[in-house]
């Protein structure tokens, strides 16, 4: 079994399939599952959010008279990925060829959940019903996940298999994302002549950073100004600066209240000049903490205890589709699934892992309730 696991995983790790991208790869899971007598429908948001393939929903009847449970993971990978090959190594380790990602997040996912499903039938293990969702443009913020008709879905708790961690690590909060540009609007004259008659937006931005610590903050959140432009010339007095940056916490009222301050600073300073000031913000994905009591949270621990696997629930920074289930209705944590030092060329995932997580979703779907 852990020769065909392989062969997945390979297979679908060497397809490109960046975000908006990801058509070759949503052909490729209808076909795979279509031989398992499973249909993915696919629906539109690909259109929606300027793609070339939508979202892939489907449903397996279970034999058990429970609820069902919804697993999900994405089909894009960030760049570099042009290319990539999946290398098997002696020690069970997989890896890229080293100049671009492995794309591990989140083919390990899927491997996961295609190999878990074929076990169930072969097996013929009695199950509770499922439902799968593959994701696109995960990685653009949950773009395709945020797009998705959720009156399709009949589960109210959810795994989502995009952790990085040893198997058994489960995230049960993510933070809001909130991205924002503020532009300081200055007055143009000549640097070396008439500097007095400027109006130095760069200078108002750079008085405005300085007040405001970068990084994280005592409270928990970040705060990270990533770029700066401006200026048209080295003897002009720049009259724009754009500033752009992001704010991160696992309390969303927190992140807003941050916003808030940062545009009085940069209005303080812009007034001290007698430069305006545009303030433009997005909440890319809102924070969630599903609660350690939950059924989906319990039904884990089981499931871990069973397969005498370490369990590590906690909290993470980074955001997933389950920031959009949330929303939702539907309650969920996020699994490690096999894959390590994500967006990066060192990206690896192990073949041992996989076959652990295999496992432990099998061991989810299996059955048998627990008690909030």
């Amino acid at each position: 079994m852990k020769e065909r696991l392989w062969n997945t995983f390979k297979e679908l790790a060497d397809i490109y399939s960046p975000s908006f991208g990801e058509r070759r790869f949503c052909d490729v899971l209808k076909e795979k599952f279509a031989a398992l007598d499973i249909e993915l429908i696919e629906d539109g948001a690909g259109k929606e959010i300027g793609g070339n393939s939508g979202n892939l929903y489907g449903f397996i009847p279970g034999k058990l008279n429970e609820a069902p449970i919804l697993f999900s993971a994405h089909m894009d990978t960030v760049e570099p990925a042009k290319g990539k090959k999946a290398i098997l190594h002696e020690s069970g380790n997989i890896t890229s060829e080293g100049s671009t990602i492995l794309g591990a997040d989140d083919v390990a996912g899927i491997t996961v959940i295609i190999e878990a499903v074929n076990r169930l039938k072969e097996q013929n293990i009695a199950h509770r019903p499922i439902e799968l969702l593959f994701t696109v443009a995960e990685e653009r913020y949950g773009a395709g996940s945020a797009a998705f008709d959720y009156s399709l879905i009949k589960a109210k708790e959810a795994y989502v298999l995009d952790l990085s961690g040893p198997i058994g690590d489960a995230a049960n909060a993510a933070p809001t994302i909130f991205s924002f540009e503020i532009n300081v609007y200055g007055k143009a004259a000549h640097a070396g002549f008439a500097p007095q008659d400027g109006i130095h937006a760069i200078e108002v931005a750079s008085n405005a950073i300085a007040r405001l610590p970068q990084g994280k903050l005592p409270s928990g959140l970040t705060f990270n100004i990533g770029q700066i432009s401006g200026g048209k010339a080295g003897n002009i007095v720049p009259d724009l600066c754009t500033v752009k940056g992001e704010i991160r916490s696992l309390d969303h009222k927190a992140v807003i209240s941050h916003w808030d301050k940062v545009v009085e600073v940069f209005i303080e300073e812009a007034k001290k000049k007698g430069a305006e000031v545009e303030a433009n913000n997005k909440i890319e994905i809102r924070a969630y903490e599903t609660p350690l009591h939950h059924r989906v949270v319990r039904r884990f621990i089981r499931a871990c205890e069973n397969l005498n696997l370490p369990c590590n629930i906690h909290s993470t920074f980074g955001g997933s589709d389950q920031n959009n289930f949330s929303l939702h209705g539907i309650t969920g944590l996020v699994i490690a699934c096999g894959m390590n030092e994500v967006h990066s060329l060192r990206e690896y995932s192990n073949i041992n892992e996989l076959e652990k997580c295999v496992k432990l979703v099998m061991e989810l779907i299996k059955g048998g309730e627990v008690k909030e």
